[in-house]
C-alpha cells in the first residue's frame, strides 16, 4: 500500500485476538509504526492459548492481523519491564487498550496516568455499555437481530454460524476511525483523549443498517444479496465447484444469456420463481469451473469463479 498518510505516528497495541488487531493492521497499513506488547508467557491467545488450540487457522490470523508490526514480549512482573511499557505507552501517539484494569494498574497506565498534556488517544474496544455479560461475534450479531435473517428458513436442528466474523471486522474497523477522529481532536486540545469503542453497539449502527426492523417487523426474508433473483446467486459446476452470478444490471444479464446460449426477457429477470434459476443452473451445470473460466475469460458479465 503506498499511500502512507500515518507515517511518524507511533502506537502501542495492547490488545489481542481480533478487533484491537484489526485496528492496528488498518493503521499499520496507513504508515503508522505500531508496537504490539505482549506478556512473555500468555502472548496473545491466537497464537498460544485456548484460541490457537481450538482451531490452527487462528495462528494464521495472528500472523496477518499483526504482519507489519514490531512485535515486543515482555515479563509483566518484572519492575525493569514493567518500566519500559511505562515508557513505551506514555511516549506513544495513541495506545490499542485491551488489558485489564489490575494489570494497567501494574504497569502504571491507568486512565489518570495517562492524561497528558499532549495529544493523545487512549482507545478500548468493550464489549457493550449496557449489558455486564461477555460477548463474542456471534453474540453481537444475535442480539442485535441480525442472525435473524441468517436462520429465517432454516429447519435443521443445528446450523452452522457464518464463517466470517463480521461483527468483530466491523468492531476493528470502527475503532480504528475512532481513534484516528479523536487523535485529530486531541491535537485540537492538546491532551489525551479517551475513546470507548462498543461491539454491541458498533454491529447494530454499522450493520444494522442492511437489515432494519422495517424489514424485520414486513416479514420479508428474502432480498437481493441473500438470493431472491436468479441474477445473483451461486451456482454450482459439472465438477461440483461453483460460480458467483452478479449479473444485476441488463447489459451483463443479457451478455451472461448470450455467453450461455439461452434467451430470456430482463423484465424476467426479475420474476422470483425457480423456474430462471432452475434454468441457469442446469446451463451452469453443462460446463466444468474450468470450462467456465475460459468461456468468460474476456467476457465482462459480472459472473466469477468462486476459488
Amino acid at each position: 500500500m503506498s499511500f502512507k498518510p500515518l507515517k511518524g505516528m507511533k502506537i502501542i497495541d495492547l490488545s489481542h485476538r481480533l478487533p484491537g488487531p484489526l485496528c492496528g493492521k488498518i493503521l499499520t497499513d496507513l504508515g503508522a509504526e505500531v508496537i504490539k506488547i505482549e506478556d512473555h508467557v500468555f502472548q496473545d491467545p491466537f497464537l498460544s492459548g485456548l484460541f490457537a488450540q481450538f482451531d490452527s487457522s487462528f495462528v494464521s490470523w495472528y500472523e496477518n492481523l499483526n504482519a507489519g508490526k514490531k512485535i515486543e514480549r515482555f515479563d509483566f512482573n518484572s519492575s525493569i519491564d514493567q518500566m519500559k511499557i511505562h515508557e513505551l505507552v506514555t511516549n506513544a501517539d495513541a495506545v490499542i487498550m485491551g488489558l485489564p484494569p489490575k494489570t494497567r494498574e501494574k504497569l502504571k497506565i491507568t486512565d489518570l496516568d495517562l492524561t497528558l498534556k499532549r495529544p493523545m488517544v487512549v482507545i478500548e474496544l468493550l464489549a457493550s455499555a449496557h449489558e455486564k455479560k461477555s460477548m463474542h461475534d456471534l453474540n453481537a450479531l444475535a442480539m442485535t437481530g441480525l442472525l435473524s435473517l441468517y436462520v429465517a428458513d432454516e429447519k435443521k436442528k443445528i446450523v452452522d454460524p457464518p464463517f466470517l466474523p463480521i461483527a468483530g471486522i466491523s468492531f476493528g474497523h470502527k475503532a480504528a476511525t475512532d481513534l484516528l477522529a479523536a487523535y485529530i481532536s486531541s491535537t485540537k486540545e492538546n491532551k489525551t483523549q479517551f475513546v470507548k469503542t462498543y461491539l454491541d453497539q458498533v454491529t447494530k449502527d454499522l450493520l444494522g443498517i442492511f437489515w432494519p426492523e422495517a424489514d424485520r417487523n414486513s416479514g420479508r426474508k428474502k432480498f437481493l444479496h441473500n438470493g431472491i433473483y436468479p441474477c445473483y446467486s451461486l451456482y454450482q459446476t459439472k465438477d461440483l465447484k461453483y460460480v458467483a452470478l452478479a449479473a444485476v444490471e441488463e447489459k451483463f444479464w443479457n451478455r451472461f444469456c448470450e455467453v450461455f446460449g439461452f434467451s430470456t426477457s430482463f423484465d424476467r429477470f426479475y420474476n422470483k420463481d425457480r423456474a430462471l434459476f432452475n434454468k441457469i443452473s442446469d446451463e451452469i451445470h453443462k460446463h466444468t469451473q474450468s470450462e467456465i473460466e475460459s468461456m468468460i475469460k474476456d467476457e465482462d458479465l459480472c459472473l466469477s469463479i468462486i476459488r
